[in-house]
């Protein structure tokens, strides 16, 4: 998969069918359905009724979770770990990094650097932190070079830098 190459505050998953598009095409959406008065919220991709209820949306993403939807499951991930629910973040994290998901990677080297939902461990961290720098993930790529500064490998963590700012 590529990264998308906009920040993940600059997107919506859309909860019905976990495509995910950025927040201009979601606004266009909706402005079209607003000059419309007879048009209801719908899906840009879809175009099933959107969920009115967050239970109504958790229970479509469990379904697309169930369905072994990687975005779905980072849905999930990204939730679970806002919530404070660090085991279900390690769960569906696990998952979608089996799928090649960097940014579930990135969210396991700091589960596993902070030892929450799992216990700590520098191994498995770092594997993970590599893959997801692997898969184009600035801010892994940017603590891979803190990583090599702190074991005085400064030529390594200038190139990790130089890597993570091209990256954004």
């Amino acid at each position: 998969l590529l990264p998308l190459s906009i920040k993940e505050e600059q997107i919506t998953m859309m909860e019905c069918c976990s495509k995910v598009i950025c927040n201009g095409c979601s606004i266009t959406n909706l402005i079209r359905e607003l000059d419309d008065e007879r048009l209801e919220p719908k899906c840009a991709f879809c175009r099933c009724r959107v969920p009115s209820q967050k239970s109504d949306a958790k229970k479509n993403t469990m379904k697309r979770v169930e369905a072994n939807d990687m975005m779905a499951m980072c849905f999930m991930a990204n939730l679970s770990y806002e919530e404070g629910n660090y085991v279900d973040s390690f769960k569906y994290s696990s998952k979608a990094a089996e799928m090649g998901d960097a940014d579930s990677h990135y969210r396991l080297s700091i589960l596993y650097w902070r030892g929450r939902g799992v216990e700590k461990d520098e191994k498995k961290e770092m594997h993970h932190l590599e893959e997801a720098a692997i898969g184009g993930h600035p801010a892994a790529r940017y603590n891979l070079g803190v990583h090599d500064l702190n074991k005085g490998r400064m030529d390594r963590a200038v190139k990790h830098y130089i890597i993570a700012a091209n990256l954004g």
